[in-house]
């Protein structure tokens, strides 16, 4: 459908060397965009090239690195790929009841999950700017709606990146710029298969739908908030959760 084409975009998607972070670039990716997946490892970017075919690159950026971020911009503007679609997807967890909790496990959380999101977000906004364009998406969790417990820092973050998301879309939907976010429930992936068959058949009993999500679910919201579909969508969070919570 022309609603999906994105021939003649550019993606930039954090965290792109698997599970979600993989699907969203797969999907960019076979809707035409040109896609740049960043990654903590040059095996991951290598395997994100890989993946993408000639259609795309890996990057290798940290992206709680004020530095990495800012090397990574400088390369994209220097190769004539600043991004006209931005998905912040990349995160981390560090559970733990609060009362024993370190000070880096909330410092790492907070800088990978919530900050880099103001970092990328702001490094993208001057060509989406000057071109009256641009979408940014970042991957939030049903934890920044629903608290969880042991996961106090991870939950701030995302929360935070709602609040986020909805102040910056009013700060620029006049240049024609949409900001919004997904939320993902509980999704089959690497950490949820390492779940045994009675941890899995409880969570699964909390969800609507009686089934994990896919990667490929939240591909597919991504797709849609990056397309023309989604033009007239901004400081949403789209809640991809199966049922599990229904604001």
């Amino acid at each position: 459908m022309k609603y999906f084409d994105l021939s003649g975009e550019t993606a930039l998607v954090t965290g792109a060397s698997r599970g979600i972070g993989a699907a969203i670039a797969a999907s960019l990716c076979a809707a035409g965009a040109q896609v740049i997946g960043t990654a903590t490892t040059a095996e991951g970017a290598g395997r994100i090239s890989d993946s993408l075919a000639g259609k795309g690159r890996g990057a290798l950026v940290d992206v709680s690195s004020a530095a990495s971020v800012e090397a990574l911009f400088t390369d994209l503007s220097a190769r004539e790929e600043l991004p006209s679609i931005v998905v912040n997807n990349a995160g981390i967890t560090r559970d733990g009841l609060l009362i024993r909790m370190k000070d880096s496990d909330w410092d790492e959380v907070v800088a990978t999950d919530l900050t880099s999101v103001f970092r990328v977000s702001r490094a993208s906004l001057r060509h989406m700017m000057k071109q009256r364009k641009g979408r940014i998406i970042t991957i939030t969790s049903v934890v920044g709606a629903m608290g969880n417990a042991g996961q106090t820092n991870y939950a701030a973050a995302k929360a935070g990146v709602i609040g986020f998301t909805k102040s910056l879309a009013r700060e620029v939907g006049s240049r024609g710029i949409t900001v919004n976010a997904v939320a993902p429930g509980f999704i089959d992936t690497d950490m949820t298969r390492a779940l045994d068959d009675s941890q899995r058949e409880t969570l699964q009993q909390g969800i609507a739908l009686g089934r994990l999500g896919s990667s490929e679910d939240i591909a597919a919201a991504v797709l849609y908030l990056a397309s023309s579909a989604g033009s007239y969508v901004t400081g949403q969070t789209l809640h991809v959760n199966g049922g599990l919570w229904m604001p």
